[in-house]
């Protein structure tokens, strides 16, 4: 018979090479003028989404571009921000209910805390959610330890 033992768990600690972050963050996409927007990290989405309306798809010199009406702030109409981007894929994603939907993918800057990367953002319709924008797994990967327990460790909005 096999004998089982609790052996401690190795404590992960933050560093200056991994920040700490909450399951919520407010961050920043300077190259959509969004100075903040609450964000649910999510580490079981593999892509990370924003809320977008009125998506119009164009191409100037050469280019595919989008562009989008986002509000960034849940429970009001007003701060209606019009972004462009450019279009960088279209993929099928499978949302949390198993929902397929085909989904304009954009390339832009993000700030947490003192941080400035560029990620992948599907944009879609998150009005009936309770955040504006997931970070998803692959936004996040080697960047943060995340603390499931605490939240908006990084900046006030």
């Amino acid at each position: 018979m096999q004998t089982i033992t609790n052996q401690p768990t190795k404590k992960i600690k933050p560093t200056p090479r991994y920040p700490l972050i909450g399951w919520r963050e407010w961050v920043a996409l300077p190259a959509l003028a969004i100075p903040h927007i609450k964000a649910k990290v999510d580490t079981g989405a593999r892509t990370s989404a924003l809320h977008a309306v009125d998506l119009e798809p164009f191409s100037e010199a050469g280019q595919d571009k989008i562009c989008f009406k986002i509000n960034p702030y849940q429970h009001t109409d007003d701060d209606i921000i019009t972004c462009v981007a450019n279009v960088v894929d279209r993929r099928l994603v499978t949302d949390s209910g198993g929902h397929e939907e085909e989904r304009y993918v954009i390339e832009t800057p993000i700030t947490i805390g003192a941080e400035t990367w560029s990620i992948e953002i599907t944009l879609t319709e998150r009005d009936n959610m309770l955040f504006r924008m997931l970070l998803g797994r692959r936004a996040l990967r080697k960047r943060f330890i995340i603390n499931p327990a605490r939240s908006f460790l990084t900046s006030q909005g």
